[in-house]
């Protein structure tokens, strides 16, 4: 059994800033890959951005320049700092795990609400 437990959403003012956590526990087989993603209402899951165990990380273009993942291997924690946030950035947000073996493993969702 693999547990994902996020936590760090909230209301935010546009420009403002968030930092989301999420940490894995549980039977978890050597991890390869955490990922963020988003879902807004009405809209299909979407990925924000994902980091290796090696370090490797991605953007999709909507967050480039504003949103870093970065993860600690240590404690199976991976984060996403989110800065100059725009009321399109609200969404459920749900981390990923992907482990060596091409299992993967979803969190409950935090809720991001960027508003005024």
């Amino acid at each position: 059994q693999v547990q994902l437990v996020e936590s760090g959403g909230g209301l935010v003012q546009p420009g403002g800033s968030l930092r989301l956590s999420c940490t894995a526990s549980g039977s978890i087989r050597s991890i390869y890959a955490m990922a963020w993603h988003r879902q807004a209402p009405g809209k299909q899951r979407e990925l924000v951005a994902r980091i290796t165990s090696f370090g490797s990380t991605s953007y999709e273009d909507p967050v480039k320049g504003r949103f870093t993942i970065s993860r600690d291997n240590a404690k199976n924690t991976v984060y996403l700092q989110m800065n100059s946030l725009k009321p399109e950035d609200t969404a459920v947000y749900y981390c990923k795990i992907i482990n060596d073996y091409g299992e993967t493993y979803w969190g409950q969702g935090t809720q991001v609400t960027v508003s005024s």
